[in-house]
């Protein structure tokens, strides 16, 4: 049975890509399992009351088209769900989030292609899928969704939100979004697209030759697509690698393994520690292709799951620097439940932790160096870079990429071996 680590919390990170869709890379471990009843006791619900509130909106709300049984009984179960506080990770998905997330694990998806969080109330932008409609359509990160169609969002819960954005390929859907730094509100139309996107994509960065390798999600075959990208970058001469995870919002535990493996000879990639306080290790496979050209991981606020198991674990090993900002806080092993109508909940059951014993749940992997990047910059894709000049490369406001071009072409040409293995 795989699992899946996938992105969570968002504060909470949910994939509007599959989208949105609440996929991508939500779960840190799933195993589907089917719901069952728990003992009874002082601590089990009060249905008297819920049925109590029930038979009030029945009888007294003027809205009658609105009482909508389905969306009533979603409402209470993703309330109760949200109560948790363990906001956009332990979740509940309705038939066809469930639809989605599944979708998202075989690397495509409908959706415009984004990442969200909760914050202060309000759903927010917290990244782009690369190529993705809503990339092409000006979607910029931290802009606040503030209405979805002309609906107002303000008060709805993360997964409510997300099925409002929810649709098929060839659809628009117009997004009412606030910039929080001057205030200034817009309307954005997108049109709904079928993603695919390769998991690992790579490019020689113009005028060096650093690779630039792009790790998007841990989806089927991720392990196997880098595999093939690392050796192609070496046939090609590289000398050193930017392993791009920023607004990576994690996947299947097997292919983090399987990523992780290809950078270290040995030791452990996590630690899985369960509800008693018992760990166990999780050990580096030894039959995949190694590489030991100096590495720098790129992270950010979108980095999550297991992709911060693979930035702590290399950073643990001292066998890569991480550079960027801290990253979401993703640490939490799920197991997702399905209940009868087709809907399922996520449910957090145990914790990751490096190979280290560093928590990251709630704290995050912290880069080794800090560097920010500018709020109306979108991070560098390979695709992208195509076309560039080194000038232009230079004129492309990625902070990050760049701050790990010069830092890597640096220590290249002093060749320093202690710098490669993730020293400051």
């Amino acid at each position: 049975m795989k699992r899946s680590l996938r992105r969570a919390a968002l504060a909470a990170v949910v994939l509007l890509a599959l989208l949105l869709g609440i996929g991508g890379g939500m779960l840190l471990d799933r195993q589907v399992m089917v719901a069952a009843a728990g003992p009874a006791g002082q601590n089990s619900p009060n249905f008297h009351l819920l049925s109590e509130a029930w038979d009030i909106i029945q009888s007294h709300y003027v809205d009658r088209p609105a009482i909508d049984a389905q969306q009533l009984t979603y409402g209470a179960l993703s309330g109760m769900v949200n109560a948790l506080g363990d906001t956009g990770h332990t979740v509940f998905l309705t038939p066809q989030m469930v639809k989605e997330d599944r979708m998202s694990l075989q690397g495509e998806f409908d959706g415009i292609g984004a990442t969200v969080k909760m914050k202060d109330g309000y759903v927010v932008i917290a990244g782009l899928i690369d190529d993705s409609p809503a990339l092409h359509a000006g979607l910029r990160p931290g802009e606040m969704i503030l209405k979805v169609d002309g609906q107002d969002m303000t008060g709805l819960t993360l997964d409510q939100v997300v099925s409002h954005i929810l649709g098929p390929a060839g659809t628009n859907v117009t997004l009412t979004l606030r910039n929080p730094d001057t205030d200034q509100t817009r309307d954005l139309t997108i049109t709904r697209a079928h993603i695919v996107t390769p998991s690992v994509s790579w490019r020689m960065l113009p005028g060096s030759t650093v690779a630039h390798v792009r790790l998007s999600a841990f989806s089927e075959k991720a392990g196997a697509d880098l595999q093939k990208a690392l050796a192609e970058v070496q046939q090609a001469g590289a000398s050193a690698i930017i392993l791009d995870m920023r607004n990576n919002p994690g996947g299947l535990l097997g292919e983090a393994i399987s990523v992780a493996s290809q950078f270290l000879k040995d030791g452990n990639v996590l630690q899985e520690k369960d509800s008693s306080g018992k760990v166990v290790p999780t050990a580096v496979e030894q039959n995949v292709p190694k590489t030991d050209l100096p590495v720098i991981v790129l992270v950010n606020g979108g980095t999550a799951s297991a992709a911060e198991i693979v930035s702590g674990a290399l950073q643990d090993a001292r066998r890569a620097t991480v550079l960027g900002e801290t990253t979401f806080g993703t640490g939490t092993v799920l197991n997702q439940f399905n209940l009868s109508d087709g809907s399922a909940i996520n449910v957090a059951v145990g914790e990751w932790l490096t190979p280290k014993g560093r928590v990251i749940w709630h704290h995050g992997i912290v880069p080794d160096v800090t560097v920010t990047l500018p709020s109306d910059v979108n991070p560098l894709t390979p695709s992208a870079e195509n076309e560039m000049t080194p000038a232009q490369l230079r004129a492309s406001g990625d902070t990050q990429l760049l701050a790990a071009l010069d830092r890597l072409t640096k220590a290249t040409a002093e060749r320093a071996p202690s710098y490669w293995m993730g020293a400051k």
